[in-house]
């Protein structure tokens, strides 16, 4: 009976324990601002601790591929030093469908990172989220590559990196939180085609805008070949399904043995380098010739009882090319009763 008794005893102090626990985590969840959520075990990176990878970025901005508005001069069509940091899953440096922060707003409108940089460096002190910081060289033209290398850890197994466009108002290229583990092993060989993001802080339609603030801030967002659905959007291509992709990134998983090496110096040619990298030159999107409104018709001249003729003219937006849709005429003429008739 009495060892009956002292079973109960201690069954009922893991219960009360087990409750006591219970409550904890649900009051801290609440106080935190985060639901109670069970560990997604299957989730869990189980690799080796740490792993290397060669990061390279491979612009594909060519004038053939995109042919509206492309930046020759004041600058010329160019990539700006890539900003990356390996992670874990409670931080991003940028997220579709959501606000930049200030660092990224003064990175995407004009290329400045100390922003950006002390905010990253914020996190992994404040929430030990961040693992790592990097960079490499900007891309000095719209295609050439740059390359660097960086390291992540079984807890911090994410990569995001953003790019700035140059010129443009706010627009950039980038990853957000690609996971490089999967299960217990870190990936190999990977190759992502990247297309342009507005980071939703400035309201300029083309690549040479002048600063147009947006006000209230709008939230990242993919540009599209009709989106945002405006004859003067620099990416507007209403006869294209998709855009093409205006970069490339290629990440390499580095042998342990392997030395770490400086970030390489971009390449200065404007055409894609030879290899196992994507031709860009090859990609030709067509335009389509863009004209104005008709003017005015002009006064109706011609001789007093007979008929005479009056005009109204338009002129080219922008010529055709790679096969795009032609002009239309630019002038028309219709027959009418002289103005200076009684």
């Amino acid at each position: 009976m009495s060892l009956f008794l002292q079973r109960t005893s201690m069954d009922m102090t893991s219960l009360k324990a087990n409750c006591w626990l219970q409550w904890l985590t649900v009051t801290l969840a609440l106080l935190s601002g985060v639901p109670a959520m069970p560990v997604d075990v299957a989730r869990e990176c189980t690799a080796p601790s740490t792993a290397k990878y060669r990061l390279t970025f491979t612009g594909q901005w060519t004038q053939t591929a995109f042919p509206k508005h492309y930046p020759l001069y004041r600058p010329p069509a160019q990539w700006s030093p890539i900003i990356g940091v390996t992670h874990s899953s409670d931080y991003h440096i940028w997220q579709r469908n959501e606000y930049v922060s200030n660092g990224v707003r003064e990175f995407s409108e004009r290329g400045e990172a100390w922003t950006l940089i002390k905010e990253v460096e914020a996190a992994g002190e404040r929430i030990q989220s961040v693992y790592s910081l990097f960079s490499a060289p900007g891309v000095l033209g719209g295609t050439g590559q740059a390359t660097t290398e960086f390291e992540v850890y079984a807890r911090h197994s994410l990569l995001s990196f953003i790019v700035r466009i140059v010129p443009s108002p706010d627009w950039f290229v980038g990853i957000d939180s690609l996971n490089l583990c999967e299960g217990d092993h870190w990936k190999g060989n990977i190759s992502l085609d990247l297309y342009p993001y507005d980071a939703g802080t400035d309201s300029g339609f083309t690549f040479s805008s002048p600063n147009f603030e947006t006000i209230p801030q709008d939230k990242v967002t993919q540009i599209t070949s009709s989106f945002p659905s405006h004859p003067a959007n620099s990416f507007y291509y209403p006869r294209l399904k998709n855009l093409p992709p205006i970069a490339k990134v290629s990440l390499t998983k580095i042998k342990n043995n392997q030395i770490f090496s400086l970030p390489i110096q971009p390449t200065q040619s404007n055409q894609i380098p030879s290899g196992n990298e994507i031709d860009g030159s090859l990609i030709n999107t067509p335009l389509d010739c863009e004209v104005s409104v008709w003017s005015p018709w002009g006064l109706c001249k011609g001789q007093c009882g007979e008929k005479g003729v009056k005009h109204r003219t338009r002129y080219i937006h922008m010529h055709p090319a790679n096969n795009g849709a032609v002009c239309p005429l630019l002038e028309e003429k219709k027959l009418c009763i002289p103005d200076n008739c009684v």
